[in-house]
């Protein structure tokens, strides 16, 4: 109705302005209802064709859309692993802050696990000192296989020195049985030598590997202890926290309740524009939108990124062939938009439904010394057409909540 106003203006009131006034016509004589269509047809025809081209321009350049929301992201509030519910430390709905513990799960289970760390590094450590005692043992062991080996050597040498000297004043039967007491306190000192080479190993290696085993599996029984207690991971407000003690939850079927991050549909809003206006839906174009939950409200926005496809053509792979009769929407352009100035979505409640309206600008293009004459007009002409869109969002706006609470029945 506006866009037909205005193409009247310069279509149908000039002809009739020539017909009562430059011609002296008079309605109810010589203009009447029968004469009218004859008499105006080519202002009624400019005006209607006039129209239609100006509402095309205008939808197209700056486009319009009802499908926006201030869409928002939740977090499912999941254990890491089932479990029965023991404790319940949040309401139905309760603002939380990062690392709140919302409830536990029962941990006897996890308990005796970290319980059975705990003893297994006390007995490594028994182990240790036992083994530190073996190795002075070790060591005793060896002094006194020295010790033997060094008389069996020095007896051996004084016969050996004597049978030298006064052959045949040692029976060679002493010294034969001399050599071989020598070489069994040689393998007696190899023995007790390997013996502590053995503790010594033990203690430095293979224990503290049994100790740092042990210690890690006190981390591992420590880490599934504290899986029990669910925190929140960011600060934001629990809704919906149905679980209470003696409930059972799991990661597929039984999820506890929602969190709702405090930033959550804070920064910006979504819209669904039509795919004919995909080229011209691009980063940096000013918008206005007006929502539901804040009416009389314009708020400017800024286009920040458009998506490059379409969701009307995902294509999952299944036991069907594709059958493009059964797509019913032709699908949108996705548009994300953020408030121009800060806290401009403030009021707004997220998830809000609200009317956004995209404006094309060619400043640039018109300011380029390389744009002819006729062209930069143009450009004007549609940079200036924005003005009666952005009209009639505030006319939306100032009638949406009329709308709403009276006109739908509710």
């Amino acid at each position: 109705m506006l866009e037909l106003m205005i193409c009247s203006l310069v279509t149908i009131l000039p002809d009739y302005l020539y017909r009562r006034y430059g011609q002296g016509k008079r309605f109810g004589q010589e203009i009447t209802l029968f004469s009218v269509w004859y008499e105006l047809r080519w202002g009624i025809t400019g005006c209607l064709m006039l129209t239609i081209a100006l509402i095309t321009m205008i939808f197209y350049y700056h486009p319009s859309s009802t499908s926006a929301a201030v869409y928002f992201r939740t977090v499912p509030i999941l254990p890491e692993a089932p479990g029965r519910v023991a404790e319940v430390n949040v309401g139905f709905s309760q603002a939380v802050k990062s690392g709140d513990v919302l409830f536990r799960l029962d941990s006897s289970k996890q308990r005796a696990a970290l319980e059975t760390a705990r003893r297994k590094i006390a007995e490594v450590d028994a182990t240790l000192i036992s083994a530190r005692a073996d190795i002075v043992k070790a060591e005793a062991q060896t002094g006194e296989a020295k010790a033997s080996l060094q008389q069996a050597r020095d007896e051996l040498d004084v016969k050996s020195e004597l049978q030298r000297r006064n052959p045949g004043i040692v029976p060679q039967r002493d010294i034969e049985k001399l050599q071989v007491i020598v070489e069994q306190r040689q393998s007696g000192l190899d023995a007790a030598n390997a013996v502590k080479e053995s503790a010594v190993l033990r203690v430095s290696t293979l224990l503290p590997a049994e100790k740092a085993s042990a210690e890690a599996a006190l981390a591992e029984a420590q880490v599934d202890l504290d899986k029990t207690y669910v925190r929140a991971g960011v600060d934001g407000r629990v809704e919906q926290f149905l679980v209470r003690t003696g409930d059972v939850v799991n990661q597929m079927m039984r999820p506890a309740g929602v969190l709702i991050p405090i930033e959550a549909g804070r920064n910006g809003l979504q819209a669904g524009f039509g795919q004919i206006e995909a080229q011209v839906m691009k980063p940096g174009m000013v918008a206005e939108a007006t929502c539901i939950s804040k009416p009389w409200v314009i708020i400017p926005l800024v286009v920040t990124n458009v998506q490059d496809y379409i969701a009307a053509g995902q294509v999952r792979s299944g036991e069907q062939l594709l059958e493009l009769q059964n797509q019913r929407q032709p699908g949108t352009v996705l548009t994300f938009l953020e408030p121009l100035y800060k806290g401009g979505l403030d009021g707004v409640a997220p998830g809000s439904s609200c009317i956004v309206n995209a404006y094309t600008s060619n400043h640039d293009v018109i300011a380029d010394p390389k744009t002819g004459t006729l062209k930069g007009i143009a450009l004007h002409v549609v940079d200036a057409t924005g003005l009666v869109h952005a009209l009639l969002l505030r006319i939306q706006a100032l009638l949406l909540p009329v709308k709403t609470l009276v006109l739908s029945g509710h």
